[in-house]
């Protein structure tokens, strides 16, 4: 468990990175995505059948995590999209209402009861975004993308952790992703005749933030998720994942300078979103404890 959380700590560290890089890189929402998934899928065929760390699996789950694929490209695509309408800040805090969203759907995927304690700390995240923003009419885009983000994450999250239980991380994650590219090949004709861009090759600076985005903060972050998911529910990892929007909005205030627009509300609003990580953290490993405190008797 302890690695687990470990591992899941080293993911969301490097994943609140994608939010700068977003605002930073200068294609439109769906080119980023369009590059990043070439980039994390290629890497992933290259360095995963290299070190023969692919399984052979069947063609139905293939497809099946296709389509857990597109959740994530439109996730992206509306994150960034985000980014694009609002700032970085928005769209982080914005997506950390997934934990809301994942107790509240991950029981009807699963089939199980609904867990008080994690749709009560999701609901102090909604809290949190609530007092930080007061749904200031210019931010009213960036937000509904935000919020639909963290919808979609929720979704692909749970779907992707049911296929993790029987096939390694670097398998489900290299299906899913190419899966991702793929779809997004096709739709991609259709997002540039209703969202045109003249900008459609990236220059130098942009391919070295593709780069980092596609090999430190996709890569190598999602093994480490796709790791921890073998541990942790879907719920806790996307809880911790509320983190990341603490290290996004950090480097976007050293970066772009957001912590000017923000007032004192931001901060009252993000100490709710760090008291349900805590709240939650505390749970687990008192949790854990009973568990071992069983199994020693």
């Amino acid at each position: 468990m302890k690695k687990s959380f470990i591992q899941l700590h080293i993911a969301v560290f490097l994943a609140g990175f994608t939010g700068p890089l977003g605002r930073l890189i200068h294609l439109n929402e769906g080119l980023l995505v369009w590059y990043r998934l070439l980039i994390t899928a290629s890497t992933m065929w290259i360095l995963f059948l290299f070190t023969k760390k692919l399984q052979s699996i069947s063609w139905q789950d293939i497809l099946k995590l296709s389509v857990v694929g597109l959740l994530s490209a439109l996730h992206w695509v509306t994150f960034y999209g985000s980014i694009k309408q609002s700032n970085v800040s928005v769209a982080l805090v914005c997506f950390s209402s997934v934990g809301f969203f994942t107790a509240l759907f991950e029981p009807l995927i699963v089939r199980k009861k609904i867990n008080r304690t994690e749709l009560l700390l999701g609901i102090l995240v909604i809290i949190g975004i609530y007092i930080i923003f007061h749904f200031d009419p210019k931010y009213k885009t960036g937000i509904i993308l935000g919020v639909l983000c963290a919808i979609l994450l929720a979704f692909s999250m749970i779907f992707l952790r049911g296929f993790i239980q029987k096939m390694n991380p670097e398998t489900a994650l290299t299906y899913q992703l190419s899966g991702a590219f793929v779809y997004l090949t096709l739709l991609m004709p259709l997002y540039l005749y209703y969202f045109p861009t003249d900008y459609l090759i990236p220059d130098i600076k942009d391919w070295v933030w593709l780069l980092i985005l596609g090999w430190l903060c996709s890569v190598l972050a999602f093994q480490l998720t796709g790791h921890s998911l073998k541990r942790l529910t879907a719920f806790t990892v996307n809880l911790n994942f509320n983190l990341e929007p603490v290290y996004g909005i950090l480097l976007a205030f050293i970066l772009f300078g957001e912590g000017k627009e923000l007032s004192g509300s931001f901060f009252i609003g993000l100490s709710f979103i760090a008291l349900s990580l805590i709240l939650h953290v505390i749970i687990l490993l008192k949790q854990e404890k009973k568990l071992e405190h069983h199994a020693a008797h």
